[in-house]
């Protein structure tokens, strides 16, 4: 099984996914969040500069670290870390990739996926999925010309599961290095249900043609049961992009990993104090992380309670803390909750 993460506008960027692979890693590739303009504004490019992803951006041998500027001259990069552009505008989607293949990356990925009301209305994201023809000349131009590997996120229709066929056919005409499929239209944002008829038209579809695109599964996996499930109603997927599962609790992978080779548990279960002293230096990683790159302490707070949201699950029977940490007004009151939390 191939596990991927996915990205999360405004909290899966260079700061976290440093920290996370530090702690936890467990993951094959790592998605940066989307990147749309073509001049790549200082976040876009601070986010993918090589310098801020060693990391991720090794070649084969593991000992050749990506600089600025090295081109295709690593054409053997180890695909760890996969930029996502958002836009439906081929030129500014050729421009966007030949900046990154000048960083050394080889690899893009194409959002068709973001139901944000303010993507959709400019026809980018999973608003582009309505504009059938003109995505087929999009798609047509950016696979003619770009010298990269391509991957597609995408959801599989903007109103109703039942433009999914079209849009299948559609990506099966171009050498898509990976489709990653979120059964969910884009009115269905985040809030309504699976829609698991998506994923079975999409393997019925490839089994039957033997189109040799490989699929990879997005969607509401945040436990060891969901993705178990997953694995019953699918056992042909090979590959899982995880996200807000993943903030959540940042041991999931492992977990995964553990019940996929027979291992219900680990041989010897993690101490709860050990796993306490991980998630605490995680935390501390990402806070001084942020601490370094944001103006003030305020934009730092509002930065790591917007993680606590998700990263709050992990401490049950914390919720007198979690309401600290949501309240606190200064760095002091915060960092005071914080202590409670894993004191």
């Amino acid at each position: 099984m191939q596990y991927e993460l996915a990205p999360m506008e405004g909290i899966t960027g260079y700061i976290y996914r440093n920290a996370y692979v530090r702690y936890f890693g467990g993951a094959e590739r790592y998605f940066t969040p989307f990147i749309a303009s073509t001049g790549l504004n200082h976040k876009e490019r601070s986010d993918v500069l090589p310098e801020h992803n060693q990391a991720f951006l090794l070649g084969e041998s593991g000992q050749l670290p990506l600089t600025e500027g090295s081109g295709r001259q690593q054409e053997k990069l180890l695909p760890r870390l996969v930029p996502q552009i958002l836009t439906n505008r081929a030129e500014d989607f050729l421009t966007i990739a030949d900046r990154l293949r000048q960083m050394g990356y080889t690899h893009v990925n194409l959002n068709l996926g973001c139901p944000s009301g303010t993507v959709v209305s400019r026809g980018r994201g999973a608003g582009f999925l309505k504009e059938l023809r003109q995505l087929t000349l999009f798609l047509e131009e950016i696979f003619e010309r770009c010298p990269l590997h391509i991957s597609i996120k995408t959801r599989i229709g903007v109103t109703d599961a039942g433009e999914w066929e079209e849009l299948l056919h559609i990506y099966a005409r171009y050498p898509v290095e990976e489709l990653i499929i979120h059964p969910r239209v884009q009115q269905d944002y985040y809030q309504q249900p699976i829609r698991w008829e998506g994923m079975e038209l999409a393997l019925e579809c490839w089994e039957r043609t033997g189109c040799a695109i490989p699929l990879c599964y997005n969607g509401e996996i945040h436990t060891l049961a969901d993705y178990q499930a997953l694995r019953r109603r699918f056992p042909q997927v090979e590959r899982v992009m995880l996200g807000r599962g993943v903030l959540k609790n940042p041991f999931l992978i492992q977990q995964l990993r553990q019940w996929e080779t027979g291992k219900a548990e680990p041989e010897e279960p993690m101490p709860p104090e050990r796993r306490q002293e991980i998630l605490q230096a995680f935390h501390q990683e990402l806070l001084t992380g942020y601490r370094e790159i944001m103006s003030g302490d305020q934009n730092t707070l509002f930065k790591m309670k917007e993680l606590w949201t998700y990263f709050g699950e992990s401490f049950p029977g914390k919720e007198k803390q979690l309401k600290r940490i949501r309240k606190a007004g200064s760095m002091a009151q915060y960092e005071s909750a914080v202590r409670e939390i894993f004191g």
